[in-house]
């Protein structure tokens, strides 16, 4: 595969990478769909934690070049399923970011970064 000399954005990434979505439902924005794709991300966010687990555990936290590599793929793996999931709800994965930006910019205004609660 070549690198593309456009940037990649995340409506660019999310139509690519989902050119190869091939669950029950997929694109449909079906509760089946959904179901799949946040189950899914749940499971690869799961590795990603336990490779971090494993680091602490085996290498006394010290990353390596493979660590890392191999991190990469998980989250890279998280990303598609969060794409995925995007699609089923009806959004762009830019929209997602830009909700999470408002959002993030709105605590911070307001000092409530910290803190617990999905609404504080």
């Amino acid at each position: 595969m070549t690198k593309s000399t456009r940037p990649l954005t995340f409506n660019r990434y999310q139509h690519k990478a989902l050119v190869h979505a091939t669950y029950p439902q997929a694109g449909k924005g079906s509760v089946p769909g959904l179901s799949y794709t946040v189950l899914g991300l749940n499971g690869e966010a799961g590795e990603v934690a336990e490779k971090v687990k494993k680091l602490i555990r085996d290498a006394d936290g010290q990353m390596t070049a493979e660590f890392r590599a191999e991190t990469l793929k998980e989250i890279g793996d998280c990303l598609w399923y969060i794409s995925a999931a995007c699609r089923e709800l009806g959004y762009s994965m830019e929209e997602a970011a830009e909700a999470s930006l408002t959002k993030l910019d709105d605590r911070a205004a307001r000092g409530v970064l910290g803190g617990s609660g999905d609404n504080r």
